[in-house]
């Protein structure tokens, strides 16, 4: 099943608020932004999160409302607090200075005022189920949008193949007035042309105009994507490979063309390669 690397979602679990958002990049980058106090939770979200996405930027924002029984409990540093004031009174003794410090800016000193954790086993069970219900949603979104990726570069592909039929189509026709021009003109201008050289001639021109095999590359490049995009596994990196193959036979096809018609539907089979390559983009 195709799935796309783009999708959003917000989840709220009582105190939790989880928000996972997923952009398209050629690896899985993982951002998780999350409170100090729970950052020993990590490890175990980045494990639960790469079981199941392959590629993608996502980024994971969690806020934590304040609950009595969860947050942490502020406490004063007496002895740090006192020690503080000591060393501020013995600096304004010397500068000749008085009342120079603030309490708040007291307070805020490294050290003087502690966070005491309270039991916070209840908020990390609500952390880690919220985690696994938004990225369960997550996965469920990507999905669905990979499913549709899935469906527009599926009718991409039969546009492709109706192109590549016409042309196949054509080949013979153009072949065979080729060939009558060459012959009318040699008859013009002589009567005694040496048979073999023109035979030669012929051959040269039908190989140099022979698009054959990359008709059938084509054709085998199409069935490839269909595996691709049918697969469970991510295929978003192989697409993108077969893109440029799709886009190296339509390049071929153009330089090779002979009438004027097939130069327009190479210039068509590259229009719609690039419209699907811009779709795979954001496809894990």
């Amino acid at each position: 099943m195709t799935k796309s690397m783009t999708a959003f979602t917000r989840l709220e679990k009582e105190s939790v608020s989880w928000e996972l958002r997923s952009v398209n990049h050629r690896y899985l980058d993982v951002t998780i932004k999350m409170p100090e106090r729970l950052r020993s939770l990590e490890v175990g979200l980045r494990t639960a999160l790469k079981k199941h996405l392959k590629r993608g930027k996502v980024d994971c924002l969690l806020k934590v409302e304040a609950e009595s029984n969860t947050v942490e409990a502020l406490s004063l540093n007496e002895p740090q607090l006192l020690k503080l004031i000591e060393v501020v009174k013995r600096a304004e003794s010397i500068a000749g200075m008085q009342n120079s410090a603030n309490i708040i800016d007291l307070v805020r000193w490294p050290g003087v005022l502690q966070e005491q954790q309270v039991d916070l086993g209840e908020l990390a069970s609500s952390v880690n189920l919220g985690f696994e219900e938004a990225l369960v949603s997550l996965i469920d979104m990507r999905a669905r949008e990979g499913a549709e990726l899935g469906r527009i570069i599926l009718e991409k592909l039969t546009e492709l193949e109706a192109i590549v039929a016409v042309v196949r189509g054509e080949v013979p026709i153009i072949a065979a007035r080729q060939k009558q021009k060459i012959l009318d003109r040699l008859s013009e201008l002589s009567s005694g042309a040496d048979e073999n050289r023109l035979e030669q001639e012929l051959v040269y021109l039908a190989q140099k105009g022979d698009v054959a095999e990359e008709l059938d590359r084509l054709d085998t490049h199409i069935e490839e994507i269909r595996g691709a995009l049918a697969s469970d596994e991510p295929s978003g990196r192989r697409l993108d490979f077969l893109m440029q193959e799709l886009n190296r036979e339509a390049n071929t096809l153009s330089s090779k063309a002979v009438a004027a018609n097939t130069s327009i539907q190479a210039v068509e089979l590259k229009v719609i390669i690039e419209q699907m390559r811009e779709q795979i983009q954001n496809i894990e």
